[in-house]
């Protein structure tokens, strides 16, 4: 038997969009937190948030102990600095109403898509086609 697929199943709605923004912004404070915790800034930078370089003395093993904190440190603020980028798209496409669609074909996303990766900027197709190319 065939299901039939009622008009709008698939659409975002006004109540959705407000959900997954309501949802995003408790992601990006999260992340800031996170990102204050193991940055601090640098005046003499222009990135915001700088991996703290931690000093628990000379000792060698102090020594060892510090780069390691560091280098995950490191790996941290590159994951957390991206997450937060993604998700200030996604908030910046929801305030100039593109939220939801895809910017290489231009048809709706797909609400099952935004619900599960509420900061995708493409659908399903175009982002298996660029995986494959």
């Amino acid at each position: 038997m065939k299901t039939v697929k009622k008009q709008g199943d698939n659409d975002l709605d006004k109540k959705t969009i407000e959900e997954i923004k309501k949802d995003l912004l408790a992601r990006k404070k999260r992340i800031l937190e996170d990102l204050g915790e193991i940055t601090g800034k640098d005046k003499h930078d222009k990135d915001e948030h700088k991996a703290i370089f931690p000093d628990y003395g000379e000792k060698p093993d102090e020594n060892a102990q510090e780069i390691g904190e560091y280098t995950t440190n490191l790996a941290t603020e590159k994951v957390l600095e991206d997450t937060l980028r993604d998700i200030n798209n996604a908030l910046d496409r929801i305030e100039k109403g593109t939220y939801g669609i895809c910017k290489y074909c231009k048809k709706p996303i797909g609400k099952k898509r935004m619900l599960a990766r509420p900061v995708a900027s493409a659908c399903v197709e175009c982002k298996t086609k660029l995986q494959n190319s």
